[in-house]
């Protein structure tokens, strides 16, 4: 059954204001994003003083995702009944607190519960901007916004590489999250400043609006699913984590010279994402519609991951610089998803969809861990433990490509609005 949702007023906002809105929201995904990629420059740390197995270390990384996807879907309500400024600043406040727990923590079940917070905390980092992109932007300037905030992302993870490395020396990894903690506070200040008051809030009363089971059952969402699940939430999971220890295991760098890979990946995918943000709404105003990108794009991931498998210790950082950068297509999906459904139920769409992507997330980049740590105890070598184990996770993103296009026959997307 349609949901009914009554029409909500215009929000627009002048230009200067969106601009001012964008930089507040992209002050604090920075730092997200930062937090989320820094287990994969810390990694030599935390093995050297905790003694880490790549099972543990992959759970420790892996909890930050487990928390945030655990507060999507109460997450996706609050934004649509309350607004994205107001969530957004008790969220922050939230991680502000755990980052002090994460730099106090003595143990590695100290550490857990804290990385965990860390994700709740910064859950609605990306999802109260698109949020309110959605209501206050037209379709074109959505995609833009949506890739620039993704920029902005990768500029947090860039940082989380040898800016890390280099101030590690001089604070440490627990000074380090001392100071993300007092930037996110400032954060916290300006999207309660920056973001306008009156930030759209869907009826609750007297209107019927659609509900999870039908977000989840809708035809578009379902056939995404699959794709957000293995390779948008793959992507993450090797970028956040994994490609430090393919540099340093699977490659032979060091610890200065595994940062130095990551700071090139992630400097690739800020420049993916500003790209995309410049011609995406020309493609859109002549008629290229997200799933044609993402049908063009994912076979060349595709590609470019099985050679990087195969190479082994010659798959470098650059081979990974562009199997990132070609992942990217399939980060087009998350503002087609919210165009597919109604303004009104726009934070639970985003949410809905923003949980499959990091139990993806978590599953690959625990999963990665899992099975190395299985076949090193089968005797396997370490490089053909890598190997096989982000042999299984090509796996899954081919079948989740086959899925989409399975899906897709004969069914038009549906339109931008």
């Amino acid at each position: 059954m349609s949901a009914v949702v009554p029409p909500l007023p215009s929000l627009s906002v002048s230009a200067r204001a969106g601009v001012v809105m964008f930089a507040a929201f992209a002050f604090a995904y920075f730092f997200s994003a930062l937090l989320r990629a820094v287990t994969a420059t810390l990694a030599p740390a935390f093995s050297a003083e905790l003694g880490l197995s790549a099972g543990k270390l992959g759970l420790l990384a892996g909890a930050y995702f487990l928390g945030f996807s655990l507060m999507q879907l109460p997450l996706g309500r609050a934004l649509d009944r309350y607004g994205p400024r107001r969530v957004l600043v008790l969220c922050l406040s939230l991680a502000v607190a755990a980052c002090a727990a994460f730099a106090l923590a003595r143990n590695f079940a100290a550490l857990l519960a804290a990385r965990a917070l860390i994700g709740v905390g910064v859950s609605a980092c990306l999802m109260a901007p698109l949020t309110a992109y959605r209501h206050r932007f037209d379709a074109a300037v959505q995609l833009r916004a949506n890739s620039w905030m993704l920029m902005t992302g990768s500029l947090g993870m860039l940082a989380s590489t040898l800016p890390v490395q280099w101030l590690l020396p001089v604070v440490g990894w627990r000074g380090l999250f001392w100071l993300v903690a007092g930037l996110l506070a400032l954060a916290t200040a300006l999207i309660a400043w920056a973001v306008p008051r009156d930030c759209p809030v869907a009826p609750v009363e007297g209107a019927s609006v659609l509900g999870y089971r039908e977000i989840f059952r809708h035809r578009y969402f379902v056939r995404l699913a699959p794709l957000a699940f293995f390779a948008y939430g793959g992507l993450i999971a090797v970028q956040s984590l994994w490609a430090g220890p393919w540099l340093t295991d699977v490659a032979g760098h060091n610890a200065a010279g595994a940062a130095r890979g990551l700071f090139a990946i992630n400097l690739a995918m800020l420049f993916a994402f500003f790209g995309w943000g410049v011609v995406m709404p020309h493609l859109t105003r002549r008629g290229w519609q997200v799933d044609r990108l993402i049908s063009l794009g994912v076979p060349l991931s595709l590609l470019l991951l099985v050679a990087a498998v195969a190479l082994g210790p010659q798959a470098g950082a650059a081979w990974w610089a562009a199997w990132c950068v070609s992942c990217t297509f399939v980060a087009l999906s998350q503002p087609a998803v919210a165009q597919a459904f109604p303004a009104a139920a726009a934070g639970r769409a985003l949410s809905a969809f923003n949980l499959v992507i990091f139990l993806g997330v978590f599953c690959v980049q625990w999963g990665i861990g899992l099975a190395i740590d299985a076949l090193l105890v089968q005797g396997w070598p370490r490089v053909r433990a890598f190997q096989a184990a982000f042999a299984l996770f090509a796996l899954g993103c081919a079948l989740s490509y086959l899925w989409f296009l399975w899906r897709g026959r004969d069914r038009p997307a549906p339109q931008a609005g």
